[in-house]
This record gives structure tokens, C-alpha cells and sequence, in this order.
């Protein structure tokens, strides 16, 4: 059993296909308070900064503790959750046709070990319908999702090439947390 220390219910779901017993509590870290524009730097620190937060309050010795964070990057922009829906048009017509990164940080500490990783996996996109983002925008789901993007919903038909896992760009690389599990 681990204590997945995020409110992502995309995180959540991610452990429970891949059969990993969790609880789940998540923190009130302050991204904004991050004050850098390089998505690896910005992503670890806001990952830390939730780790830290948990860490104090919740420590590992009763269980495990997984922190993760994760940002996009495209055009050489730093996309984080849009703000509006003005803001959630702009990052999706900026990756559309374009090739763009989802940088996961993740944070592991059990009594014993500890794994600090950054994965990466990028897309190609072919160019998105601009019927297809309007309707994404109008269903909401593009918020709380970093660069508004959802690559197992929205994105998916658009993809032309993908490096990477898909649960990286889902906001948790569970294939290399499986293998420091086991």
C-alpha cells in the first residue's frame, strides 16, 4: 500500500489499472509560487514542493510516499492547467500540427528507497479540427489538465507519432515505478 500524495483522479486511476494498492491524499502546494519558465526545473520543484508539504505532514513510516507532477511543453512554451477558455485555445492551437512533450517528475520514499524521475514523451500532432476543440473546451475537460491537452481522450485521434509512455503523459510513469516496486 502507498500514499499517493495527489488530488489527480487521472493519477489514481493509473495505479488502480495497474493493481497498485494506494490511498490517496493530496496537498495545497502553491505552483505559483515557482517562479521559473524551463518546464524540466518548473516541474521538479513543484513536485518537491508537494513532496515536502506531504513528507512533513504524513512521513513514510506507515507507508510509501508518491508525489508527481507534470507540465507540457511546446513551441518552447511552458503550458501549464489553462486558466479560462481563452487560455485552454491558445496551448491547444499552439500544439496543434506541432510536436509536443508532457514532462512528468515523480518522487517515491519508502523507509528504505527513494526514486526521484523525469520522464518525457512527446507527440507529433497532426492539426486539430477547430469544431473538435471547441467541443473539447465546452465538455470542461481540458481543465485541470496540463497544456489542456488529454491524450487518452481528445488528443488521441490526432497523434501522429509518440515517444514515450502513455502514462507519462498521463501524469505518472508507472512502468519504471512498477520495476522499483518489485
Amino acid at each position: 500500500m502507498i500514499r499517493l500524495g495527489s488530488n489527480s483522479q487521472t493519477r489514481a486511476l493509473i495505479l488502480k489499472n495497474h493493481k497498485i494498492e494506494f490511498i490517496q491524499n493530496g496537498g495545497d502546494f502553491d505552483e505559483d509560487s515557482i517562479s521559473t519558465k524551463n518546464p524540466k526545473s518548473f516541474v521538479y520543484l513543484a513536485t518537491l514542493g508537494k513532496y515536502n508539504e506531504l513528507y512533513k505532514k504524513y512521513g513514510v513510516e506507515d507507508m510509501p510516499l508518491l508525489v508527481a507532477d507534470s507540465v507540457v511543453t511546446s513551441k518552447g512554451e511552458l503550458l501549464r492547467k489553462a486558466k479560462n477558455e481563452a487560455d485552454a485555445r491558445r496551448m491547444l492551437n499552439l500544439q496543434s500540427g506541432s510536436e509536443t512533450s508532457v514532462i512528468t517528475c515523480m518522487i517515491y520514499k519508502s523507509k528504505k528507497k527513494e526514486l526521484i524521475d523525469i520522464s518525457i514523451t512527446t507527440y507529433k500532432f497532426k492539426e486539430f479540427d477547430k469544431k473538435d476543440i471547441e467541443d473539447y473546451i465546452s465538455s470542461k475537460k481540458c481543465y485541470g489538465k496540463a497544456g489542456a491537452i488529454m491524450v487518452e481522450g481528445f488528443c488521441k485521434p490526432y497523434i501522429l507519432d509518440v515517444k514515450g509512455y502513455e502514462s507519462t503523459a498521463m501524469g505518472l510513469c508507472v512502468e519504471k515505478l512498477k520495476v522499483f516496486l518489485n
